[in-house]
């Protein structure tokens, strides 16, 4: 049974950073397809972000292009999501998502969850 443990979430101000860890057990990170959804309240769970199992290859929703980055740590069984310039509109849930094989765009498309960290961002 592949576990995900989502961690780093918090309160910040707009304009601030964070990084969310996904740490992974169970299974070897490299097997998986890793993606970040988020789902803000009263919303559907929306992609965010996904990368390869190999780590070479990722794919961001175009309203986190360019300040949100996607990592894995596969010695580590550790995926990251490195926030930077954070908005209010990024407030959510955050959950790390695992599939076997292939590239998900979709929350359908994955087999594993984490629970979720908050993340809130003031104004």
């Amino acid at each position: 049974q592949v576990l995900l443990v989502e961690s780093g979430g918090g309160l910040v101000q707009a304009g601030g950073s964070l990084r969310l860890s996904c740490a992974v057990s169970g299974g070897a990170l490299g097997d998986y397809t890793m993606g970040w959804f988020r789902q803000a309240p009263g919303k559907e769970r929306m992609f965010v972000a996904v990368i390869s199992s190999a780590g070479g290859d990722s794919v961001y929703v175009d309203s986190v292009k360019g300040r949100f980055t996607i990592s894995k740590d596969n010695a580590k069984n550790t995926m990251y999501l490195q926030i930077t310039n954070l908005r209010p509109a990024d407030t959510a849930v955050y959950y790390c998502a695992a599939r076997p094989v292939g590239r998900g765009l979709r929350a359908l498309d994955y087999d594993y969850w984490g629970q979720g960290t908050q993340v809130t961002v003031s104004s």
